[in-house]
């Protein structure tokens, strides 16, 4: 698309048209009831998830035990107990029964010098925890727990997740709208088509930018209000990597979202048309569920610029990344994020005025 000369004269500078179309996309957005009450509700979720979480595991793995003066030194140092001294057996035995304690811990004549005591069930718990078992020696032992492992995991890949198909449907709904109902004709008289992308593009970015700032710090403090130090200072360099990496990440998914709605001129066909992008964004989610522990796969997604904003925070937290590998990762991303805007522009562009039946993106790119 080329503007007669007269026409191009009253365009607005390149530099006045992004920041007017950007602050348009940022205000329309903070004055959208549904996005303030959705955001609203994603913020007190993930503080809420976290915070009952931790209290709940915490309280889920405490069992209450009775023992008098004999027994005590046989619980000393043993997680996840409660413990109630009794002045007695007898008092011991009493607690017990009325439901205070789950079992109590009572003098023996058995070579353990100790017996268990509960009301209707063996405690297996309890049992479990103060069986004597042989010392295990780890070759290669893990710095993580599992299933901690798993939710950290879950949660860069659900965040990078939602915020990109969010933010990026946003931008796809904004494009299309503008192209069904022709206002797109009168901005393009006075905005440049590149200065209306790259505008819409950074308003969204912004707003994504500042979501996932908000969910990175409520995550702190809900780790924080839990006590999990340990926890927040392994992560907190991670976390501020995936702010990073998907600051620039999500500045190509934007692009890419913006030139395929291009392409339709209806609603009803956005989907469609951003499906290969929206697939982008799924498998990294998928792939960080599925492959947690699978370093080779890890390396990979750290590496490819669709998935390093999950892959490398990732591999990042469970140490297996040397310290100039973010930089190489994130300088890759840099690199693919102008190759795709250069591509995407030229989409937009020769699209944006193009009305009917959708237009394939081979036809596009090539005017």
């Amino acid at each position: 698309m080329s503007a007669p000369s007269g026409e191009r004269a009253r365009l607005l500078p390149f530099r006045s048209a992004v920041a007017l179309v950007a602050s348009r996309e940022i205000r329309m957005a903070l004055r959208s009831k549904a996005f303030l009450i959705s955001t609203g509700i994603l913020m007190l979720a993930v503080l809420a998830s976290i915070v009952i979480g931790g209290f709940a595991s915490r309280s889920g793995s405490d069992t209450a035990v009775a023992v008098v003066a004999e027994t005590s030194s046989i619980v000393d140092g043993v997680d996840g107990l409660t413990v109630t001294s009794a002045d007695s057996e007898s008092d011991a035995e009493q607690l017990v029964r009325d439901g205070k304690v789950s079992a109590a811990v009572l003098p023996s004549d058995e070579p353990l010098g100790y017996r268990i005591v509960a009301l209707d069930e063996s405690p297996g718990s309890l049992v479990q925890r103060l069986s004597v078992s042989p010392s295990v020696e780890l070759l290669t032992p893990s710095q993580q727990d599992g299933a901690l492992v798993y939710f950290v995991a879950l949660g860069f890949g659900l965040v990078f997740f939602m915020s990109s198909i969010t933010f990026g449907s946003a931008i796809a709904q904004s494009v299309v709208e503008e192209k069904q109902t022709r206002v797109v004709e009168i901005l393009l008289s006075a905005i440049p088509a590149r200065a209306l992308l790259a505008g819409k593009v950074i308003g969204n970015s912004v707003l994504a930018f500042g979501q996932i700032v908000a969910i990175a710090l409520l995550a702190s403090v809900g780790i924080a209000i839990n006590g999990a130090g340990s926890l927040l200072s392994a992560i907190g360099a991670p976390i501020v990597w995936f702010v990073v990496f998907f600051t620039v990440g999500f500045v190509l998914l934007a692009a890419l979202f913006a030139a395929t709605a291009a392409t339709v001129s209806r609603q009803q066909d956005v989907a469609t048309a951003t499906a290969p992008v929206t697939t982008l964004v799924m498998i990294p989610y998928l792939a960080i569920l599925f492959f947690t522990s699978n370093e080779a796969v890890l390396t990979v997604m750290s590496y490819v610029p669709f998935s390093s904003p999950v892959g490398m925070p990732m591999r990042l937290y469970l140490g297996q990344a040397q310290w100039w590998e973010p930089l190489l990762s994130l300088a890759i991303v840099i690199a693919s994020t102008v190759v795709v805007i250069a591509v995407g522009a030229r989409i937009y562009e020769n699209s944006l005025l193009r009305m009917g039946s959708k237009v394939s993106l081979r036809a596009a790119y090539k005017r």
